[in-house]
């Protein structure tokens, strides 16, 4: 039988609001040391939920069911067949996706990137970690997937006491694998790049952007050529700009796959490169401004805001009249509200009025779990300067 966690009454008032964390200070009565797998009662010893708990993070507490029954093996593979079921209706006759996202998915500290024969697996808590193994042969049973990777070198494990770890679960080393967005042919590294090899939550965003492509195209913080591979479809020329070297080679031999001679690969900081280009005349009629999370956490809310403006003023001073902008956040510390001012202000800043055409987020394998917001980090705003 499992060790037993009881909480205050504001967690049992937050867990009945529909959140599935409890943190440290809502933690009554703690489990012995080494626990991972825990029951959950409030204040009268009734019974909440199950959880997986963690002895260093101050979300000490995530429920992975409300009801009582075990998190085994059947369990775990009635959670992936679930994920799985979604994505093969969102996705008929495609193998990449996301397959698992969290608590969205009601599996917390779990993620699954899938590239056809390649699933890449984080595992982000003490409980599912000690439970890897595990989960990728899950994973590679409901998939039919040949390699299982774990791509555990992200830092929010080091939060759980976790090392850095990325290498073969399953299977053969994946090297580069292929897979499509809509027409565009896309390689990436599942063991090398970002995040668990490419930025499948930007997917559907990125086919979108290539529909309001004309002219001359800007594209920042490139990456492996996803926004700008697109927009190379429809554009007579196409900037990209990109500061890593590895992720700068991707791009150019996804380039070369996909038979985009028009496409101009600048490797600079995009702030320093918007900054030039702003003192110059305005050459552009679509920008996409997809850079990294700018605020990690609460307290660099503010920096990130400056950083966010700074891109999106210089942003528009480079777009001719009537052009289009595409900006995105993934920080979740920024709510969307919030960058919807800051364009605002930037394009006040900038002489400009600014028309916003769409609010989007991530794609449908990502999705929002109500009662959880910090499920839905990704924002995208499609804003037109007239």
């Amino acid at each position: 039988m499992e060790p037993t966690v009881e909480i205050t009454r504001r967690g049992a008032e937050r867990l009945a609001r529909g959140h599935l964390w409890i943190y440290r200070s809502d933690v009554a009565r703690a489990p012995p040391p080494g626990s991972d797998v825990v029951a959950v009662v409030d204040g009268r010893r009734r019974f909440v939920g199950r959880a997986f708990w963690s002895d260093r993070s101050q979300i000490s507490l995530r429920i992975v069911t409300r009801e009582e029954e075990p998190i085994d093996e059947p369990f775990l593979a009635g959670r992936i067949a679930s994920a799985l079921a979604l994505r093969a209706a969102a996705f008929p006759g495609e193998t990449t996706w996301r397959l698992v996202h969290g608590e969205a998915d009601l599996l917390p500290g779990v993620v699954v990137d899938r590239y056809g024969e390649v699933a890449v697996l984080q595992t982000l808590v003490p409980a599912t970690d000690r439970r890897k193994a595990l989960l990728a042969e899950l994973v590679a049973r409901a998939t039919g997937a040949s390699t299982v990777v774990e791509r555990n070198d992200v830092r929010v494990r080091e939060l759980e006491g976790l090392p850095q770890l990325k290498g073969v679960l399953r299977g053969p080393a994946p090297g580069v694998v292929e897979y499509r967005e809509g027409e565009v042919r896309l390689r990436i590294d599942p063991l090398a790049g970002q995040k668990t090899g490419g930025f499948l939550d930007q997917r559907e965003n990125h086919v979108l952007a290539g529909g309001y492509a004309r002219g001359r195209c800007l594209d920042c913080f490139s990456y492996a050529g996803g926004f700008a591979l697109q927009l190379a479809r429809h554009a007579e020329r196409v900037t990209a700009v990109e500061m890593q070297p590895t992720a700068a080679g991707l791009l150019r031999e996804n380039a070369a796959l996909n038979g985009a001679a028009h496409l101009e690969l600048v490797e600079a900081n995009a702030f320093d490169y918007l900054r030039d280009r702003s003192e110059e005349d305005a050459a552009f009629d679509l920008v996409v401004l997809d850079p990294p999370a700018f605020a990690k956490n609460r307290d660099a809310l503010p920096a990130a805001r400056r950083g966010y403006k700074e891109i999106n003023l210089r942003a528009i001073q480079v777009l001719r009249p009537g052009g289009i902008l595409i900006t995105a956040s993934c920080s979740y510390h920024l709510a969307e509200e919030a960058l919807e001012e800051l364009l605002l202000e930037a394009a006040r800043d900038a002489g400009r009025e600014v028309q916003l055409l769409e609010r989007r987020g991530a794609g449908r394998d990502h999705p929002v779990l109500l009662g959880v917001p910090e499920t839905r980090y990704l924002k995208l705003l499609v804003a037109r300067l007239p």
